[in-house]
């Protein structure tokens, strides 16, 4: 059964920090809505305020450090939607060592130029030569060491440093929701913190339009999302849950919240609203997972970056702020 063993986590922990920021908490003061417990708070992690607007610089960063001289002399490569090619970018650029980064054709404009700006060359992909990409860790276009976006162990265990500063900082947490996309974020904190206070919830969240995770869960096993389309959510939601990372996935998450990107949309405004941060999709769809008023008690939702283009926040708000009008 694969692990990540809370001692690889703790390691990770001594050595990310010349480049990982240590995000803080803030509560979201809710608003009163159907089915929300007053008892219920909710407390965000900024992972908005990483030097890539990101906690992909987490993973990336714990995944290239570790790299032996013969594994970097050719480089490193991802292949992103965004967050992962910044972080892999960053990390690389520290480690004084070339980068390329294969994009999905569907990545926002201002993901792509961020990139760009931190010396990574750009390929060009589909999202099904993306996807394919990630189920086979390999790619005939691609040259050097590929750092996987979500399905390498150094990359999770750095990811999981987030669980730690979570338990540091809240000790009482009863829930923690995050959005999935590969599930390297999820299965990370979870990891760290199941093994520190193994009665806190771990909840998925993910959009109507690309719900994996659920699925699998149904169905018991790594499944296929046959009625996935894109959407301003790009952060989260993959095709499918890989085999690989299903033993994580299904023994340390509790639950998948499936949330309509209305709701997504939403969530972006009141945290834009309330906290004054501007926050992408994924990071929106874990924020509208927690206000269902299906998660109880104390709960961090992970707002997981950022980088989202100004004018595809302001029309994604602006519509949500119409239709509640």
């Amino acid at each position: 059964m694969r692990e990540i063993p809370l001692s690889d986590i703790q390691a990770a922990a001594r050595g990310v920090y010349d480049l990982v920021v240590r995000t803080p908490l803030i509560r979201l003061e809710l608003p009163a809505a159907p089915g929300l417990s007053p008892a219920t708070e909710i407390f965000l992690k900024l992972e908005t305020l990483q030097p890539i607007g990101s906690f992909k610089i987490r993973g990336a960063h714990n995944a290239v450090r570790q790299l032996i001289d013969e594994e970097r002399r050719d480089g490193v490569w991802t292949v992103s939607a965004g967050n992962a090619g910044q972080g892999v970018a960053l990390a690389a650029r520290h480690a004084g060592i070339p980068c390329a980064v294969m994009v999905i054709d569907t990545a926002p404009r201002t993901k792509v130029e961020a990139i760009r700006q931190l010396g990574a060359t750009i390929v060009p992909a589909t999202y099904d030569d993306c996807w394919r990409t990630v189920e086979s860790h390999a790619s005939a276009h691609m040259r050097g060491r590929f750092i996987h976006p979500f399905d390498d162990d150094r990359f999770i265990s750095g990811n999981a440093t987030l669980g730690l500063e979570i338990l540091e900082d809240l000790p009482r947490v009863d829930a923690i929701v995050g959005a999935v996309g590969g599930g390297g974020l999820l299965s990370g904190v979870a990891s760290a913190v199941k093994a520190l206070k193994p009665g806190t919830r771990i909840i998925a969240a993910e959009p109507e339009t690309a719900a994996p995770l659920a699925t699998s869960l149904r169905n018991g096993g790594p499944s296929r999302f046959d009625a996935w389309r894109p959407s301003f959510v790009d952060g989260a939601g993959g095709k499918s849950v890989l085999p690989t990372m299903w033993p994580l996935l299904s023994r340390l998450v509790d639950s998948s919240i499936v949330v309509p990107l209305s709701d997504v949309a939403a969530a972006m405004r009141l945290v834009a609203d309330r906290c004054h941060v501007v926050i992408e999709g994924a990071a929106g769809c874990a924020v509208a997972a927690a206000l269902t008023g299906r998660v109880h008690g104390t709960v961090v939702a992970i707002a997981s970056g950022g980088n989202i283009d100004l004018s595809t926040f302001a029309r994604v708000t602006e519509a949500c702020s119409e239709m509640t009008s």
